[in-house]
């Protein structure tokens, strides 16, 4: 290999190396997006009894409607800051698991919205158009009904759990444990 081969594959690779740099900075910062925003969350509990409206998300890191929910999430908290109460929790915690049972939730995202009473107002499943969230969280803030319920929108598909030869299966929250 003569010294103008040498250079140019340590060019190649120089360009491989920042190329791999951006990608995973890219794939950390949408990740950290949904859990930032979970973390600066108030605990559910507070925000239900602090006067005034919430949503509340619940998501999981795997979840990619959850991940183009994301941008709109930190837009509602950054408009409403102060008026409206996000809260995100991770269905991957075993923390809310009464809340997953106790709100059945069965799709992810799955919206929950709530009035400054903190009683539920309505709930939506799946990806949302930024602006009909937008619009649900400006009827929380004025007490006004909730548009656009009718409307789920889309889920990640998830097929029938199939028993296996001893009569198990594999549910949609067991993380390939087998139920049953």
């Amino acid at each position: 290999m003569d010294s103008k081969d040498r250079v140019i594959a340590m060019a190649l690779a120089s360009i491989a190396a920042v190329l791999a740099v951006v990608v995973l900075w890219t794939r950390s910062l949408s990740n950290q997006g949904l859990e930032a925003l979970a973390h600066a969350s108030l605990p559910l509990d507070e925000a239900l009894s602090n006067g005034r409206p919430t949503l509340v998300e619940f998501y999981a890191d795997w979840c990619q409607v959850c991940h183009q929910m994301e941008p709109t999430m930190a837009q509602l908290k950054k408009n409403h800051r102060g008026a409206l109460d996000l809260v995100l929790l991770n269905v991957e915690n075993p923390l809310w698991e009464q809340e997953l049972d106790q709100f059945q939730v069965r799709g992810i995202p799955t919206f929950l919205f709530y009035d400054a009473d903190g009683s539920v107002q309505g709930r939506a499943v799946g990806l949302l158009p930024p602006e009909q969230l937008e619009a649900m969280a400006a009827a929380l803030l004025h007490d006004a009904p909730l548009p656009f319920l009718n409307n789920q929108g889309a889920t990640s598909a998830i097929g029938k759990a199939a028993p296996d030869q001893e009569g198990t299966a594999v549910g949609p929250r067991s993380h390939g444990e087998r139920v049953g």
